[in-house]
């Protein structure tokens, strides 16, 4: 069973009600494109604690401007011009949609806006998650600096809450032999 929510400025009497029926969940962070062992490994753990899914993508080119007192909140893109957080979204719903089929779990799809850490932190405490799965970055000069000056998304949570934070390496991991982790 799914339910999608696509919007990062839903209704939020709505989204209260679907929070009611995700409690407990295991939320997975994920991106666009991105291998698809982050997502097989949450809907493993939500499986295996009988918990719903919530499938997350966060919207980095999007910044909350506030939230009402009810909980709807309002967003503004950073360029006015770009809009690729939608279309990021409709392709992990896509790639979940395909992933999820037959599973029989309870699901959604929701896109997140701002700080990846901060948005996810502020989720897993409406829903009450047990665990939180994110994936690791990929190897890179270019994925490392940015790294360096944003932080490690799964560091930044397990600082920042309590719950269970599971990082699914993305990649063949470094042979102990290779003296270099990234070499670019």
């Amino acid at each position: 069973m799914s339910d999608n929510t696509s919007s990062p400025e839903g209704d939020a009497q709505e989204d209260e009600l679907q929070n009611a029926r995700l409690q407990k969940a295991v939320i997975v962070a994920v991106n666009a494109g991105q291998p698809p062992r982050v997502l097989a490994e949450g809907k493993r753990y939500a499986t295996l604690l009988n918990a719903p899914l919530v499938v997350v993508h966060v919207d980095v080119t999007r910044f909350v401007t506030f939230e009402d007192p009810d909980g709807l909140v309002h967003s503004a893109p950073i360029d006015l011009n770009v809009d690729t957080g939608a279309e990021e979204f409709a392709q992990v719903r896509s790639e979940t949609e395909a992933a999820m089929a037959g599973s029989g779990l309870t699901w959604t799809a929701r896109q997140l806006v701002g700080d990846p850490a901060l948005a996810i932190k502020h989720l897993a405490g409406d829903v009450d998650a047990q665990l939180i799965v994110v994936g690791t970055r990929s190897r890179g000069l270019g994925e490392s600096i940015r790294e360096f000056f944003t932080g490690s998304v799964a560091a930044r949570l397990s600082h920042r809450q309590s719950r269970p934070i599971l990082v699914v390496p993305l990649e063949e991991p470094v042979p102990d032999t290779q003296k270099e982790i990234w070499t670019e």
